[in-house]
Protein backbone atom coordinates (compact mmCIF):
# COMPACT_ATOMS: atom_id res chain seq x y z
CA UNK A 1 0.00 0.00 0.00
CA UNK A 2 1.17 3.30 -0.67
CA UNK A 3 0.97 6.55 0.91
CA UNK A 4 0.62 9.76 -0.79
CA UNK A 5 3.34 12.79 1.08
CA UNK A 6 1.40 16.19 0.30
CA UNK A 7 2.11 19.46 0.68
CA UNK A 8 0.88 20.63 4.14
CA UNK A 9 -0.96 23.93 4.89
CA UNK A 10 1.78 26.24 7.02
CA UNK A 11 -0.40 29.23 7.35
CA UNK A 12 -3.02 31.56 6.45
CA UNK A 13 -2.34 33.33 3.04
CA UNK A 14 0.08 30.89 1.98
CA UNK A 15 -0.72 29.16 -1.32
CA UNK A 16 2.71 27.47 -2.54
CA UNK A 17 6.31 26.94 -1.48
CA UNK A 18 9.58 25.75 -2.87
CA UNK A 19 10.92 22.25 -1.80
CA UNK A 20 14.48 22.98 -1.14
CA UNK A 21 15.79 20.11 -0.24
CA UNK A 22 15.52 16.35 0.46
CA UNK A 23 16.71 14.82 3.59
CA UNK A 24 15.89 11.42 1.96
CA UNK A 25 16.56 10.03 -0.62
CA UNK A 26 13.63 8.23 -3.59
CA UNK A 27 13.87 4.58 -2.73
CA UNK A 28 15.43 5.11 0.98
CA UNK A 29 13.88 3.42 3.92
CA UNK A 30 11.98 5.97 6.03
CA UNK A 31 10.47 5.82 9.56
CA UNK A 32 7.83 7.69 11.03
CA UNK A 33 8.89 11.18 12.11
CA UNK A 34 11.88 11.36 9.90
CA UNK A 35 12.08 14.98 7.99
CA UNK A 36 11.31 13.73 4.38
CA UNK A 37 12.12 17.44 3.06
CA UNK A 38 12.00 21.02 3.55
CA UNK A 39 9.29 23.43 2.54
CA UNK A 40 10.79 26.80 2.20
CA UNK A 41 7.46 29.41 2.08
CA UNK A 42 7.51 33.28 1.57
CA UNK A 43 7.71 33.40 5.62
CA UNK A 44 9.10 30.81 7.10
CA UNK A 45 11.01 27.32 6.46
CA UNK A 46 9.34 23.97 7.49
CA UNK A 47 10.72 20.15 7.58
CA UNK A 48 7.84 18.17 6.53
CA UNK A 49 8.00 14.47 8.38
CA UNK A 50 7.15 10.97 7.52
CA UNK A 51 3.44 9.84 8.68
CA UNK A 52 4.56 6.45 8.33
CA UNK A 53 7.25 3.35 7.93
CA UNK A 54 8.42 2.66 4.04
CA UNK A 55 9.74 3.25 1.01
CA UNK A 56 10.24 7.11 -0.25
CA UNK A 57 9.89 7.32 -3.81
CA UNK A 58 9.67 11.87 -4.57
CA UNK A 59 7.58 12.76 -7.76
CA UNK A 60 9.42 16.07 -7.68
CA UNK A 61 13.11 17.72 -7.59
CA UNK A 62 14.66 19.84 -5.24
CA UNK A 63 13.62 23.49 -5.98
CA UNK A 64 10.47 22.79 -7.79
CA UNK A 65 7.49 25.16 -6.78
CA UNK A 66 4.70 23.28 -5.37
CA UNK A 67 1.30 23.58 -4.23
CA UNK A 68 -0.15 23.60 -0.65
CA UNK A 69 -2.25 20.22 -1.39
CA UNK A 70 -0.28 18.87 -4.19
CA UNK A 71 1.64 15.48 -3.87
CA UNK A 72 5.10 15.52 -3.93
CA UNK A 73 6.29 11.96 -2.77
CA UNK A 74 4.89 8.47 -1.73
CA UNK A 75 5.52 6.15 0.88
CA UNK A 76 5.46 2.48 0.10
CA UNK A 77 5.07 1.00 3.19
CA UNK A 78 7.41 -1.88 4.34
CA UNK A 79 10.84 -2.36 4.67
CA UNK A 80 13.53 -1.98 2.06
CA UNK A 81 14.12 -5.96 2.77
CA UNK A 82 10.84 -6.65 1.69
CA UNK A 83 10.92 -4.64 -1.11
CA UNK A 84 14.37 -5.89 -3.26
CA UNK A 85 12.65 -9.37 -4.44
CA UNK A 86 10.06 -7.77 -5.66
CA UNK A 87 12.38 -5.11 -7.27
CA UNK A 88 14.67 -7.82 -8.42
CA UNK A 89 13.12 -11.05 -9.03
CA UNK A 90 15.41 -14.22 -10.52
CA UNK A 91 15.77 -15.12 -13.92
CA UNK A 92 14.11 -18.00 -13.19
CA UNK A 93 10.85 -16.66 -11.71
CA UNK A 94 10.52 -13.79 -14.49
CA UNK A 95 11.16 -16.58 -17.33
CA UNK A 96 8.42 -18.77 -16.02
CA UNK A 97 5.54 -16.12 -15.29
CA UNK A 98 6.04 -13.43 -17.78
CA UNK A 99 2.72 -12.49 -17.69
CA UNK A 100 1.84 -10.63 -14.31
CA UNK A 101 5.24 -8.26 -15.48
CA UNK A 102 3.22 -7.85 -18.20
CA UNK A 103 0.07 -7.24 -16.76
CA UNK A 104 1.55 -4.68 -13.38
CA UNK A 105 2.65 -2.68 -16.41
CA UNK A 106 -0.47 -2.49 -19.05
CA UNK A 107 -2.06 0.74 -18.58
CA UNK A 108 -5.19 -0.43 -16.83
CA UNK A 109 -2.50 -1.69 -14.22
CA UNK A 110 -1.43 1.83 -13.65
CA UNK A 111 -2.34 4.97 -10.93
CA UNK A 112 -3.83 7.87 -12.43
CA UNK A 113 -1.43 10.02 -12.18
CA UNK A 114 1.48 8.04 -13.87
CA UNK A 115 -1.51 7.56 -16.50
CA UNK A 116 -1.24 10.93 -17.26
CA UNK A 117 2.54 11.26 -17.32
CA UNK A 118 2.50 8.30 -20.20
CA UNK A 119 -0.27 9.67 -22.24
CA UNK A 120 1.00 12.90 -22.00
CA UNK A 121 4.18 12.05 -22.89
CA UNK A 122 3.72 9.36 -25.40
CA UNK A 123 5.55 6.48 -23.32
CA UNK A 124 5.45 3.29 -23.38
CA UNK A 125 4.46 1.71 -20.32
CA UNK A 126 6.54 -1.43 -20.92
CA UNK A 127 9.89 0.42 -21.55
CA UNK A 128 9.56 1.78 -17.79
CA UNK A 129 11.29 0.47 -15.05
CA UNK A 130 9.10 0.57 -12.30
CA UNK A 131 10.99 0.71 -8.84
CA UNK A 132 7.84 0.52 -6.97
CA UNK A 133 6.53 -2.28 -4.87
CA UNK A 134 6.54 -5.54 -7.20
CA UNK A 135 7.71 -3.17 -9.57
CA UNK A 136 5.00 -0.81 -10.05
CA UNK A 137 5.55 1.52 -11.91
CA UNK A 138 5.49 5.17 -10.27
CA UNK A 139 4.84 8.88 -11.66
CA UNK A 140 8.35 9.17 -10.47
CA UNK A 141 9.66 6.13 -13.10
CA UNK A 142 7.50 7.71 -15.68
CA UNK A 143 8.74 11.74 -15.14
CA UNK A 144 12.09 10.08 -15.30
CA UNK A 145 11.70 7.91 -18.05
CA UNK A 146 10.47 11.41 -20.43
CA UNK A 147 13.31 13.07 -19.30
CA UNK A 148 15.62 10.21 -19.99
CA UNK A 149 14.01 10.29 -23.65
CA UNK A 150 14.37 14.25 -23.81
CA UNK A 151 17.97 14.32 -22.55
CA UNK A 152 19.06 11.17 -25.11
CA UNK A 153 20.84 12.15 -28.57
CA UNK A 154 18.84 12.06 -31.55
CA UNK A 155 19.68 10.78 -34.74
CA UNK A 156 23.16 12.08 -36.54
CA UNK A 157 20.83 13.57 -39.22
CA UNK A 158 19.32 16.03 -36.58
CA UNK A 159 21.28 18.66 -34.82
CA UNK A 160 22.59 18.39 -31.09
CA UNK A 161 19.97 20.21 -28.78
CA UNK A 162 22.24 20.81 -25.75
CA UNK A 163 19.41 23.04 -24.48
CA UNK A 164 17.83 19.75 -23.21
CA UNK A 165 21.15 19.00 -20.79
CA UNK A 166 19.25 18.25 -17.84
CA UNK A 167 22.05 19.63 -15.63
CA UNK A 168 21.82 23.25 -17.55
CA UNK A 169 18.50 23.43 -16.90
CA UNK A 170 18.97 22.76 -12.92
CA UNK A 171 21.73 25.45 -12.73
CA UNK A 172 21.34 29.06 -12.73
CA UNK A 173 21.52 30.56 -15.86
CA UNK A 174 25.04 32.35 -16.29
CA UNK A 175 26.34 34.87 -19.05
CA UNK A 176 28.88 33.64 -21.60
CA UNK A 177 31.50 35.37 -20.28
CA UNK A 178 30.66 34.75 -16.17
CA UNK A 179 30.59 37.99 -15.48
CA UNK A 180 27.16 37.30 -13.69
CA UNK A 181 24.42 35.11 -12.39
CA UNK A 182 20.95 34.73 -12.68
CA UNK A 183 18.48 32.91 -10.67
CA UNK A 184 15.00 32.69 -8.63
CA UNK A 185 14.57 34.93 -5.71
CA UNK A 186 13.82 32.64 -2.91
CA UNK A 187 9.88 33.08 -1.66
CA UNK A 188 11.14 34.76 1.72
CA UNK A 189 13.12 37.43 -0.50
CA UNK A 190 10.33 38.03 -3.10
CA UNK A 191 7.92 38.60 0.40
CA UNK A 192 10.58 40.86 1.73
CA UNK A 193 10.63 42.78 -1.51
CA UNK A 194 6.77 43.02 -1.59
CA UNK A 195 6.58 44.15 2.21
CA UNK A 196 9.05 46.50 1.37
CA UNK A 197 7.42 48.56 -1.79
CA UNK A 198 4.03 48.72 -0.11
CA UNK A 199 5.37 50.35 3.04
CA UNK A 200 7.06 52.99 0.93
CA UNK A 201 3.48 53.07 -0.87
CA UNK A 202 1.09 52.83 1.76
CA UNK A 203 2.61 54.94 3.90
CA UNK A 204 3.83 58.58 4.96
CA UNK A 205 7.29 57.51 5.78
CA UNK A 206 9.13 59.34 7.91
CA UNK A 207 12.53 59.14 10.70
CA UNK A 208 13.84 61.20 13.80
CA UNK A 209 16.98 60.62 15.60
CA UNK A 210 18.69 60.58 18.91
CA UNK A 211 21.16 59.23 20.41
CA UNK A 212 22.07 57.91 23.72
CA UNK A 213 25.08 57.55 26.68
CA UNK A 214 25.20 54.07 27.25
CA UNK A 215 27.59 54.36 29.94
CA UNK A 216 24.79 53.29 32.74
CA UNK A 217 23.38 50.45 31.02
CA UNK A 218 26.92 48.86 30.34
CA UNK A 219 27.89 48.95 33.75
CA UNK A 220 24.83 47.36 35.26
CA UNK A 221 25.09 44.87 32.76
CA UNK A 222 28.72 44.29 33.64
CA UNK A 223 28.24 44.26 37.45
CA UNK A 224 25.10 41.87 36.86
CA UNK A 225 26.49 39.55 34.44
CA UNK A 226 28.15 37.29 36.58
CA UNK A 227 24.88 36.91 39.03
CA UNK A 228 22.52 36.79 36.07
CA UNK A 229 24.17 33.85 34.13
CA UNK A 230 24.33 31.96 37.09
CA UNK A 231 20.67 32.44 38.15
CA UNK A 232 19.13 32.05 34.98
CA UNK A 233 21.60 29.58 32.28
CA UNK A 234 22.22 32.74 29.75
CA UNK A 235 23.48 36.35 29.19
CA UNK A 236 22.03 39.79 30.28
CA UNK A 237 22.26 41.46 26.45
CA UNK A 238 21.79 44.80 25.37
CA UNK A 239 18.41 44.09 23.74
CA UNK A 240 16.42 43.06 27.14
CA UNK A 241 17.31 46.38 27.90
CA UNK A 242 16.05 48.33 24.99
CA UNK A 243 12.80 45.88 24.37
CA UNK A 244 11.54 47.44 28.46
CA UNK A 245 12.45 50.73 27.61
CA UNK A 246 10.54 50.38 24.28
CA UNK A 247 8.11 49.77 26.61
CA UNK A 248 8.33 52.82 28.58
CA UNK A 249 8.34 54.54 25.65
CA UNK A 250 5.05 53.18 24.08
CA UNK A 251 2.71 53.36 27.09
CA UNK A 252 4.02 57.07 27.36
CA UNK A 253 3.40 57.35 23.19
CA UNK A 254 0.33 55.12 23.06
CA UNK A 255 0.17 56.64 19.71
CA UNK A 256 2.93 54.65 17.93
CA UNK A 257 1.57 51.39 19.28
CA UNK A 258 -1.14 51.21 16.83
CA UNK A 259 -1.90 50.42 13.05
CA UNK A 260 -4.66 52.14 10.85
CA UNK A 261 -7.00 50.20 8.84
CA UNK A 262 -8.82 52.02 6.47
CA UNK A 263 -10.41 55.38 7.63
CA UNK A 264 -9.58 53.55 11.38
CA UNK A 265 -6.95 53.89 13.88
CA UNK A 266 -6.42 50.86 16.02
CA UNK A 267 -4.88 51.39 19.29
CA UNK A 268 -3.16 48.24 20.91
CA UNK A 269 -2.72 48.02 24.97
CA UNK A 270 -0.50 45.37 24.57
CA UNK A 271 2.65 45.63 23.83
CA UNK A 272 4.27 42.41 21.81
CA UNK A 273 7.50 43.38 20.32
CA UNK A 274 8.65 42.26 17.20
CA UNK A 275 12.56 41.98 16.74
CA UNK A 276 14.42 41.47 13.44
CA UNK A 277 17.05 38.94 13.31
CA UNK A 278 19.40 38.41 10.35
CA UNK A 279 19.33 34.73 8.35
CA UNK A 280 21.37 33.41 5.33
CA UNK A 281 18.11 33.10 3.93
CA UNK A 282 16.57 36.97 4.51
CA UNK A 283 14.90 39.07 7.51
CA UNK A 284 12.43 37.36 9.87
CA UNK A 285 10.79 39.33 12.66
CA UNK A 286 9.82 37.13 15.16
CA UNK A 287 7.74 38.33 18.20
CA UNK A 288 8.37 38.80 22.00
CA UNK A 289 4.59 38.44 23.32
CA UNK A 290 3.40 40.77 26.14
CA UNK A 291 7.26 41.99 26.41
CA UNK A 292 5.81 43.99 29.43
CA UNK A 293 4.63 40.98 31.22
CA UNK A 294 8.40 39.62 31.07
CA UNK A 295 10.85 39.48 33.13
CA UNK A 296 14.60 40.63 31.70
CA UNK A 297 15.69 36.62 31.91
CA UNK A 298 12.57 35.70 29.76
CA UNK A 299 12.99 38.36 27.19
CA UNK A 300 16.53 36.79 26.99
CA UNK A 301 15.41 33.81 26.92
CA UNK A 302 12.70 34.41 23.62
CA UNK A 303 15.36 36.46 21.86
CA UNK A 304 17.91 33.52 22.00
CA UNK A 305 15.30 31.03 21.06
CA UNK A 306 13.82 32.86 18.33
CA UNK A 307 17.17 33.33 16.62
CA UNK A 308 18.58 29.82 17.21
CA UNK A 309 15.27 28.85 15.28
CA UNK A 310 15.00 31.17 12.85
CA UNK A 311 18.75 30.24 11.89
CA UNK A 312 18.09 26.13 11.56
CA UNK A 313 15.10 27.42 9.38
CA UNK A 314 12.48 26.13 12.27
CA UNK A 315 10.59 29.19 13.01
CA UNK A 316 6.96 28.92 12.65
CA UNK A 317 4.47 31.30 10.91
CA UNK A 318 3.00 32.10 14.59
CA UNK A 319 5.63 33.20 15.81
CA UNK A 320 5.89 36.22 12.99
CA UNK A 321 2.40 37.43 13.39
CA UNK A 322 0.41 40.50 14.97
CA UNK A 323 3.74 42.32 16.29
CA UNK A 324 3.18 45.71 17.74
CA UNK A 325 6.57 47.69 17.46
CA UNK A 326 9.47 46.82 15.45
CA UNK A 327 13.28 46.85 17.17
CA UNK A 328 16.06 46.23 14.68
CA UNK A 329 19.44 46.23 15.39
CA UNK A 330 21.82 46.94 12.64
CA UNK A 331 24.41 47.69 15.14
CA UNK A 332 25.88 44.23 15.26
CA UNK A 333 26.89 44.37 11.47
CA UNK A 334 28.47 47.95 12.60
CA UNK A 335 26.07 50.01 10.98
CA UNK A 336 26.25 53.60 12.45
CA UNK A 337 23.34 55.32 11.09
CA UNK A 338 20.30 54.30 9.35
CA UNK A 339 17.15 54.65 8.53
CA UNK A 340 14.60 51.53 9.09
CA UNK A 341 11.38 50.87 6.97
CA UNK A 342 8.50 50.34 8.81
CA UNK A 343 6.96 46.64 9.03
CA UNK A 344 3.17 47.22 8.36
CA UNK A 345 1.18 47.11 9.68
CA UNK A 346 2.81 48.72 12.25
CA UNK A 347 2.97 52.43 12.69
CA UNK A 348 6.62 52.50 14.37
CA UNK A 349 9.81 50.71 14.01
CA UNK A 350 13.14 51.61 15.84
CA UNK A 351 16.97 50.99 14.34
CA UNK A 352 19.79 50.71 16.84
CA UNK A 353 23.58 51.00 15.93
CA UNK A 354 26.92 50.41 16.85
CA UNK A 355 27.91 51.74 20.04
CA UNK A 356 30.98 53.91 19.31
CA UNK A 357 33.53 55.96 21.78
CA UNK A 358 33.11 59.42 20.73
CA UNK A 359 33.53 62.79 22.57
CA UNK A 360 30.65 64.41 24.19
CA UNK A 361 30.01 67.05 25.79
CA UNK A 362 28.91 66.76 29.96
CA UNK A 363 28.48 69.64 31.93
CA UNK A 364 30.59 72.00 29.97
CA UNK A 365 33.29 69.27 29.83
CA UNK A 366 34.76 67.30 26.77
CA UNK A 367 34.59 63.67 27.73
CA UNK A 368 34.45 60.54 26.25
CA UNK A 369 31.40 58.17 26.15
CA UNK A 370 29.69 54.84 24.41
CA UNK A 371 27.45 56.38 22.16
CA UNK A 372 24.59 55.15 19.61
CA UNK A 373 22.35 56.92 17.50
CA UNK A 374 18.79 55.58 17.73
CA UNK A 375 16.06 56.36 14.42
CA UNK A 376 12.66 55.77 14.80
CA UNK A 377 10.46 55.38 11.55
CA UNK A 378 7.13 56.13 11.84
CA UNK A 379 4.21 56.76 9.90
CA UNK A 380 3.21 59.94 9.83
CA UNK A 381 -0.39 59.42 9.16
CA UNK A 382 -0.57 58.02 12.31
CA UNK A 383 1.97 60.01 14.71
CA UNK A 384 2.70 63.37 14.98
CA UNK A 385 6.81 64.63 14.90
CA UNK A 386 5.86 66.57 18.59
CA UNK A 387 5.11 62.37 19.53
CA UNK A 388 7.97 60.75 17.52
CA UNK A 389 10.74 62.45 19.48
CA UNK A 390 8.73 62.25 22.83
CA UNK A 391 9.16 58.47 22.19
CA UNK A 392 12.92 58.71 21.65
CA UNK A 393 13.41 60.90 24.68
CA UNK A 394 11.75 58.61 27.19
CA UNK A 395 13.46 55.59 25.53
CA UNK A 396 17.03 58.02 25.54
CA UNK A 397 15.85 58.85 29.06
CA UNK A 398 15.22 54.82 30.56
CA UNK A 399 18.61 54.07 28.84
CA UNK A 400 20.66 56.39 30.21
CA UNK A 401 19.14 55.92 33.90
CA UNK A 402 18.15 52.05 33.85
CA UNK A 403 16.40 52.68 37.17
CA UNK A 404 13.82 54.11 35.22
CA UNK A 405 12.79 50.40 34.34
CA UNK A 406 11.39 47.98 36.35
CA UNK A 407 14.71 45.79 36.94
CA UNK A 408 14.25 42.01 38.00
CA UNK A 409 17.56 40.35 38.00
Amino acid sequence: MSIEVKVPAVGESISSGIVSVWHKKSGEQVKAGDPLFTLETDKVSTEIVAEKDGILQTLVAEGAEVKIGEVVAEIQEGSGDAAKPAEKPSAAKSEAKPAPAAAEKSSDALSPAVRRVVTEEKLDPQEIRGTGKGGRVTKNDAVTAAQNRAASPEPASAPARPAENLSEKKAPAQSENGRFTRKKMSPLRRKIATQLVMAQHTAAILTTFNECDMTEVQTLRGKSQEAFTKKNGLKLGFMSFFIKATVEALKAVPQINSRIEGDDMILNHYYDIGVAVGTERGLVVPVVRDADKKSFAEVERAIAEYATKAREGKIKIEDLQSGTFTISNGGVYGSMMGTPILNPPQSGILGMHAIIKRPVAIKDAVVIRPMMYLALSYDHRAVDGKEAVTFLVTLKQCIEDPKKLPLDF
